[in-house]
């Protein structure tokens, strides 16, 4: 049989292990991520939203005379791990009469940028060649780092390519940022994660048709990936690994890999979830009675089990809110409130913070007292005016700015409540045929039962009882 890791030139040592056994136990020291690496803007997967025709960044990867000479010379790569920061970097060093040069800002110093610098220098008025430089978390470089890029950047002795996994208007230098175009990465979807899968089962570079892929095992890995292409790829080769040492092909016909060879790749169990389906709607519907009937743990494992699933946390998070309106409402107000908190601190954060965030207002919520009173006034109110109740608007309510509204009677009467006792005066505020109607039934839990009295007082007022 022949080797589980295919070799590509440019990235592999010439020499293969001579076995299945030297394939699985001494595989070649590039990994699958880096194999599958693509060779050309129309290979990338994702990012489709930077690489349209014409976008400076393709065009900064055609090279050469497409590039133009007002193209950007650096350029900054913002997004989370796997999105393709260091794969744009390989793709651009591949345009004609390019060098590639990396250099990490865990290891690298200012000594190795001028040294990069001068050396790009020479290469470029000797060689006539462009030095592509890809530094890798940017942020980590201090400002007199990042200082020292700018004679090479500012004179194009460089193409820089910087990647940072933090927002780079407070992790750059301003003179570093306004000399660069700066590009934010988008996580990749279930789909671009999936393609890239499938196309690394098959291609030569990649699995190369060893095994192949059952549709539980993809949907497993693309779920473990959570929009992370490297992530991707290397929890897919460790699965291979374990589908080829368990089930050897047999008559040439490539060994299945199955979902249980992919949980024990990873030591991942399968959440059992189906976005689009009867456990999606099951799932958030316990989620939601759990909060509704207090009872905070069940509510955390239901949490936990979407987004273990890969479930949108800005869904869980509108669930949240409407939760917060429907069933905790005026027995404690603060709960909205945290509700949207989270919300937003969630997209601010993303995953996996986000999590706390998330787990801290279902705490909240599930230990809450509870009132859905808001909930079944609103839906009162609605249904009488379906009903078609609620008549004309009073004549003193109406709107009494405009020349001839006095004429017609509107404002009449009207008694402005900041002129009354406490600010609110007797007076009718709703239409004839709804006197006396109650949509809002305060509870008796946590804050409601003080607004509660509060409400009866002030109806006494509005409407002439005290």
């Amino acid at each position: 049989m022949s080797d589980l890791f295919s070799q590509d030139d440019d990235e592999l040592d010439s020499a293969a292990p001579d076995s299945q056994a030297g394939a699985l136990e001494g595989r070649p020291r590039s990994p699958l991520a880096v194999r599958m690496r693509p060779r050309s803007v129309d290979e990338v997967v994702g990012q489709q939203h930077l690489l349209g025709a014409g976008s400076p960044l393709r065009m900064l990867a055609a090279g050469g005379a497409q590039a133009g000479p007002a193209g950007p010379s650096s350029v900054i790569l913002w997004g989370p791990p796997g999105t393709g920061k260091t794969t744009l970097a390989h793709v651009i060093a591949r345009g004609p009469g390019r060098k590639f040069v990396e250099l990490s800002a865990i290891t690298a110093g200012v000594k190795d940028v001028r040294k990069v610098m001068d050396e790009a220098l020479a290469a470029r008025d000797l060689h006539r060649t462009t030095t592509v430089l890809f530094l890798d978390e940017i942020h980590r470089f201090n400002k007199a780092q990042q200082d020292a890029l700018l004679p090479g950047v500012e004179n194009r002795w460089v193409v820089l390519i910087a990647a940072t996994t933090e927002n780079p208007s407070f992790s750059v230098v301003a003179p570093l940022l306004s000399r660069s175009l700066l590009l934010t990465l988008k996580p990749l979807d279930a789909q671009d994660v999936e393609s890239l899968l499938t196309r690394a089962v098959a291609d030569q570079r990649g699995l190369a048709g060893r095994v192949e892929l059952s549709a539980e095992a993809l949907d497993h890995l693309v779920r473990l990936a959570a929009g992370d292409a490297r992530r991707g790829l290397t929890t897919l080769e460790a699965a291979a690994a374990v589908a080829l040492s368990e089930t050897p092909a047999e008559d040439g016909t490539p060994p299945k890999l199955l979902l249980t060879h992919a949980e024990r790749a990873v030591d991942a169990a399968a959440v059992r979830y189906d976005r689009a389906g009867d456990q999606h709607y099951d799932i958030i519907s316990a989620f939601i009675k759990s909060v509704r009937g207090s009872d905070v743990d069940a509510a955390l494992h239901y949490l936990a089990r979407m987004l273990e699933a890969g479930e949108d946390p800005r869904f869980i998070a509108r669930r949240i809110i409407i939760s917060a309106a429907e069933d905790v409402g005026m027995a404690d107000p603060t709960a909205l409130q945290s509700a949207v908190a989270a919300a937003q601190a969630v997209q601010l954060i993303g995953m996996p913070e986000g999590r706390i965030i998330l787990a801290e207002a279902v705490i909240h919520l599930a230990t809450a007292p509870k009132s859905n009173a808001a909930y079944m006034g609103i839906n009162s109110a609605i249904a009488d005016v379906r009903a078609g109740k609620g008549s004309t608007v009073p004549p003193h309510l109406r709107d009494a700015h405009y020349p001839g509204s006095a004429a017609l009677g509107h404002g009449k009467g009207y008694i402005y409540s900041h002129d009354a006792p406490h600010g609110v005066a007797t007076q009718q505020y709703v239409p004839d045929d709804l006197v006396g109607k109650n949509y809002y039934v305060p509870g008796t839990n946590g804050a409601e039962k003080a607004v509660g009295e509060r409400v009866e007082r002030l109806r006494g007022i509005i409407r002439g009882g005290n």
